[in-house]
């Protein structure tokens, strides 16, 4: 089974492109959320760190 997979793997055109792709997509992804964390307000973090005890917004219908 495992032959199979291996050779029909090796027969896909440009499959070792697929790696890094994904590589640099995950890359991406953790630079932008890294950016978004330093650059966003302490205020906004704060408000969304207290929501789940604000009864206002819990009371809520």
């Amino acid at each position: 089974m495992l032959k199979f997979v291996k050779n029909h793997m090796e027969s896909i055109d440009g499959i070792a492109n697929y790696p890094m792709l994904s590589l640099l997509i995950f890359f991406v992804f953790f630079v932008l959320l890294f950016w978004w964390v330093f650059t966003s307000s302490k205020e906004h973090i704060k408000e969304m760190g207290e929501l789940p005890l604000d009864n206002d917004y819990n009371n809520k219908p």
